[in-house]
């Protein structure tokens, strides 16, 4: 209840302030004071629904130990039976904040298992070996962060020691296949290697566009990861690679700012690899950099403010979505193969991305209503399908994928069950003020 009561107090130190103005504009803040109090308990009771309900689903997304994959792991449960990277961090991040992080620990051993000679990891994980998706299909650059959190988390970094040369030999690699030295940024080849699989800002029909762009997402989570790796360098007392690596990390931010920032826009953009220009498509993406802090509070607001919350861009009733409304690839079309639809659904996992974003950047009127929005669209779902989904309607809020048809043997609907967990961390940071805002810093 602490950020309940702090929010109320300095909406009614508000009021006390404005005691010299006209009565009539007192008595509209006193309505809209009112209004946001009966919000914030509607928020409440959301909260307390969803730990009883997400208390019965995490269960479901452990899989013990079973061949390869030699500690627990967490899958999507349901659509999916395999260990994912990104799931599995967001995942991870979730059961850190129900004080178990030894789940994000087996995480990453099992992927660390995957490192080969020159650095290479699978992003995908079975009990018969890593899976190699699209050729040889690279994790996104998370492992590092997910080894820090769960070891600032354990208060424990000494497990990691036999461990850091795989660690720092991943970064290795990537800066060999997917960090532009013209630019001082990193890329994906193609959408689906970034998770967001059919992403208009950048290509995705691999086979017939062979662009790739310097990205938003690519280059920030890249940056996190090097810091990661600075900070787990630094407690094991490898203090060369940590000045190193901190270094790097200042490098790729200053160019994440001069490259990628428009300031005519005020936006992030992804630019073409070979012709030097923004991709202007305003995307799930392009908000990625907020997850970390890297525009200044200036500019990071007017982002916001200009496309995260305008109807006209990013925001619709059921949530932010992932694609700009005005994109001329906008749908909400219900797709799961050859690839999930990031045109236009809202999907948890990116509206808890946001969720950081505004949270860094003072958004907190819009972030009790994406709380109270997402937690009612998840118990609403879950009502009706005893179970959630990857992505929804944005203007209807009807689940899309997977659809209906995905049963199991006995005919229940399978769902999806992953890192939507995360809608429980917005609910917690609006109602308790514990706040899950992955932070690379200590």
């Amino acid at each position: 209840m602490k950020s309940i009561i702090n929010y109320s107090a300095a909406l009614l130190l508000s009021i006390i302030l404005m005691g010299c103005c006209e009565q009539k504009e007192t008595e509209e803040i006193s309505q809209e004071m009112a209004k946001t109090v009966i919000d914030l308990r509607k928020v409440e009771s959301i909260y307390e629904d969803i730990k009883v309900e997400y208390a019965k689903l995490r269960p479901k997304v452990i899989m013990p130990a079973e061949g390869y994959l030699k500690y627990p792991y967490l899958i999507p449960a349901g659509f999916y039976k395999q260990m994912w990277d990104w799931d599995g961090f967001f995942m991870g991040n979730h059961f850190i904040s129900q004080n178990q992080p030894e789940y994000m620990k087996y995480w990453a051993l099992n992927l660390i298992e995957g490192v080969d000679e020159e650095g290479y990891v699978s992003g995908c994980a079975t009990t018969k070996g890593p899976r190699p998706i699209f050729g040889k299909f690279s994790m996104k650059p998370f492992l590092s962060q997910g080894v820090f959190l769960a070891s600032q988390k354990m208060d424990d970094f000494k497990w990691v020691e036999e461990h850091y040369e795989a660690l720092m030999k991943v970064l290795e690699y990537r800066d060999q296949t997917q960090f532009d030295t013209v630019y001082g940024l990193y890329y994906w080849d193609n959408a689906m290697q970034s998770g967001a699989d059919n992403n208009p800002a950048m290509n995705y029909f691999w086979k017939e566009d062979h662009r790739s762009f310097l990205s938003c997402d690519a280059s920030t989570f890249s940056l996190r990861e090097i810091e990661a790796q600075a900070l787990i360098a630094k407690k094991l007392g490898h203090d060369e690679d940590a000045e190193m690596l901190k270094a790097k990390a200042q490098k790729l931010k200053k160019a994440i700012n001069e490259q990628l920032w428009c300031d005519e826009d005020k936006m992030f953009y992804n630019i073409d690899r070979e012709t030097g220009d923004f991709y202007k498509r305003v995307s799930y993406s392009c908000f990625v950099p907020l997850l970390h802090k890297i525009p200044s509070k200036e500019n990071g607001r007017a982002m916001i403010e200009k496309y995260l919350i305008s109807e006209d861009h990013m925001k619709a009733a059921y949530g932010f979505r992932t694609l700009s409304k005005q994109d001329p690839d906008y749908n909400n079309k219900n797709i799961i193969v050859p690839f999930s639809n990031w045109q236009g659904p809202v999907w948890p996992i990116a509206n808890y991305i946001y969720s950081v974003g505004l949270k860094h950047y003072g958004f907190e009127n819009e972030l009790v209503w994406q709380a109270q929005t997402l937690g009612q669209l998840m118990l609403t779902d879950l009502k009706e399908w005893g179970s959630l989904h990857e992505n929804y309607h944005a203007d209807t809020g009807a689940p899309l994928a997977p659809s209906s048809d995905h049963v199991d043997k006995d005919g229940k609907f399978v769902g999806f069950i992953s890192w939507n967990l995360c809608v429980e961390n917005m609910l917690a940071g609006v109602v308790d003020a514990q706040w899950m805002l992955l932070e690379i810093d200590k």
